[in-house]
């Protein structure tokens, strides 16, 4: 039933999605207390609560745009990035020959970005399987020959660090909360949250250190495609580990508000995950 019904949602236009995923973001947002304590902790804990309303349609969206992205041909759906900037980057870290660590938040249509790029070289994404086991052979389905998916455990970390020797690109959700002992208590808009040290640690695993490009697709208005923006970090990362992973957070902070509207503010990112003492009684 679930399946099928994803298959059909990925045959419908663009525009219809968006129109159908901002209703089901409301929905959502009044079906769910939990969704809405959460998202109003997290969008006024950044100062941004003048974009409440369009993150509320916003988050539909990115969910019922996501049939289209996995499940038509790749063609089709790199075809839907109508506009680039900041391509000269990627193109200066081909030369450079030492791999590319892409850092792409829970922003606009993430999934897009990764299929861009994939349409060109290939690429290796760190992949969290859905707890939906139906869901999976979906997700899968749609990468796409040159789009990799390294699991979020110890062989896909090797995976990843493979792709970069080889000077291939890699890519993750680096606002997305990690297992317990695979992160650190960093601030992320002031509070702390628990943060992710692969990308820091990954940057620096290839001689002269690989190079990081912070990215996302901006969704643009009545369906009419996504706005993909990569940008340089605005400073080289220095530091221990866990300097470097602060920097990214900071790095993504100034992203998000290029964008707030579409961010995924819903998301549980102040969660403290199994197993991990919360930042409170260290």
């Amino acid at each position: 039933m679930l399946p099928a019904l994803f298959r059909f949602l990925a045959r419908l236009p663009l525009p219809l999605l968006h129109n159908l995923g901002a209703l089901a973001g409301w929905l959502a947002w009044l079906a769910s207390p939990t969704y809405r304590r959460n998202f109003r902790l997290h969008i006024r804990q950044a100062g941004m609560m003048e974009a409440k309303a369009e993150a509320i349609a916003e988050a539909g969206k990115a969910l019922l745009e996501l049939p289209k992205i996995w499940l038509r041909p790749q063609d089709e759906v790199i075809e839907r990035v109508v506009r680039v900037s900041g391509w000269e980057l990627v193109e200066a870290a081909w030369e450079a020959k030492r791999g590319i660590v892409f850092l792409t938040p829970h922003l606009g249509c993430f999934e897009i970005t990764a299929q861009y790029y994939a349409a060109r070289k290939p690429m290796t994404v760190l992949y969290r399987r859905p707890k939906q086991d139906w869901l999976a052979p979906l997700i899968e389905e749609g990468r796409g020959a040159n789009l990799k998916l390294a699991p979020a455990d110890l062989s896909g970390v090797r995976r990843l660090l493979k792709a970069l020797k080889g000077g291939e690109a890699v890519g993750m959700l680096p606002d997305q909360v990690p297992g317990n002992g695979e992160g650190a208590w960093l601030p992320f808009f002031g509070r702390s949250a628990y943060t992710m040290t692969l990308a820091a640690r990954l940057a620096q695993s290839v001689p002269g250190g690989a190079t990081v490009l912070l990215a996302y697709a901006e969704r643009l208005h009545y369906g009419a495609g996504y706005y993909l923006k990569l940008f340089p970090l605005s400073a080289p990362l220095a530091g221990d580990l866990t300097q470097r992973a602060a920097q990214i957070n900071r790095e993504l902070e100034t992203l998000i508000r290029q964008c707030p509207g579409q961010y995924l503010w819903g998301y549980n990112r102040y969660k403290v995950p199994a197993g991990a003492q919360s930042p409170q009684t260290d």
